[in-house]
């Protein structure tokens, strides 16, 4: 038996203070099928100048290299599990001395052991070989369909591309681990004609390739998490919630999945503000979501959220994985 259904507008009914801090989002609600490139979509195919070179990654990936460890490191790491062992026996004693964990945790080198083939394993930048490697096009968006997104003026097409391999604090990104993403907006009715389709990149990672899928977009109000608001109201928020069998985060506030806009949530981390270098508080733009019909998994099968400047839409963007 499920509980009663409640509405961000009646909480805003019911607690006026709220008001300020409603934003409108557009919740994407991909769904497989075969969209065409007038259309918005996830992983379709985008509306494109046939004369506009397609965009390469040449930042440097991450890959996976296997180094053998040294005798001296393997003869350590060897002494410690006889020690625990030891250890064990006499007294039950599971823990690691703080020696013997930086000791371990030298020899790892932030990496994991083979302790068959006694190889460190490790995720290591190495650039990319040749022109780079072809942007994958995950998302395109039309005025028409989120008309509450705020773009820069003279476009009504929004375009999300990403590098279909991981990347370790990309230019401009810093505290971020994922594919790097590039933005394109533009005017619809002066792109002329498209191209046959994108490039198709060799060695992606399959979980960066969208399967094509329509959208069915619907305007809901989204309220943000416990930070971002004062304290005496977040419990006024709450009590009400409870109160209706509800929970207020990720059900009324912080709308999961693919949205347009909206609250960011920041439930795997501590709350962590994004700034501009303009020095402007950066707003939510855009929510990518693992799983579903689109097939991706991002961080750990998490959302993948791109902020934006509010004062200027052409300042650079940040990334952020929960």
């Amino acid at each position: 038996m499920t509980g009663p259904t409640v509405t961000a507008v009646e909480l805003l009914h019911a607690l006026p203070a709220l008001a300020p801090y409603a934003r409108t989002a557009t919740l994407l609600r991909p769904s497989a099928g075969s969209p065409g490139p007038y259309e918005s979509s996830v992983g379709g195919p985008p509306l494109w100048p046939v004369d506009e070179p397609w965009p390469r990654c040449r930042q440097p990936h991450l890959v996976y290299v296997r180094e053998k460890l040294t005798d001296a490191e393997r003869e350590a790491w060897q002494g410690i599990a006889r020690n625990r062992r030891q250890r064990r026996r006499h007294d039950g004693a599971h823990v690691l001395t703080a020696e013997e964990a930086a000791t371990q945790s030298r020899i790892m080198d932030g990496g994991s052991l083979d302790l068959i083939a006694w190889e460190r394993v490790r995720l290591v930048p190495r650039p990319v070989p040749g022109d780079g490697l072809p942007m994958v096009p995950v998302l395109q968006l039309h005025a028409r369909d989120a008309p509450a997104l705020r773009r820069p003026p003279g476009t009504d097409l929004l375009q999300l591309l990403w590098c279909p391999q991981d990347h370790a604090e990309p230019e401009g990104q810093p505290r971020y681990w994922g594919p790097v993403v590039e933005l394109r907006h533009r005017a619809s009715a002066e792109t002329g004609t498209t191209a046959a389709g994108p490039p198709v990149p060799g060695g992606a990672k399959e979980v960066y390739l969208p399967a094509p899928c329509r959208l069915e977009p619907v305007e809901a109000l989204d309220l943000p998490e416990q930070d971002e608001l004062p304290e005496e109201l977040y419990e006024s928020v709450e009590q009400w919630a409870a109160g209706r069998g509800t929970d207020y985060n990720r059900v009324l506030g912080c709308l999961p999945g693919w949205k347009a806009g909206g609250w960011p949530s920041w439930h795997l981390t501590d709350f962590t503000p994004l700034d501009c270098r303009c020095g402007a508080r950066m707003r939510l733009l855009l929510t990518l979501d693992s799983g579903g019909d689109p097939g991706l998994n991002v961080g750990r099968y998490g959302e993948l959220r791109v902020f934006s400047c509010p004062e200027d839409p052409d300042h650079p963007m940040r990334l952020n994985i929960q």
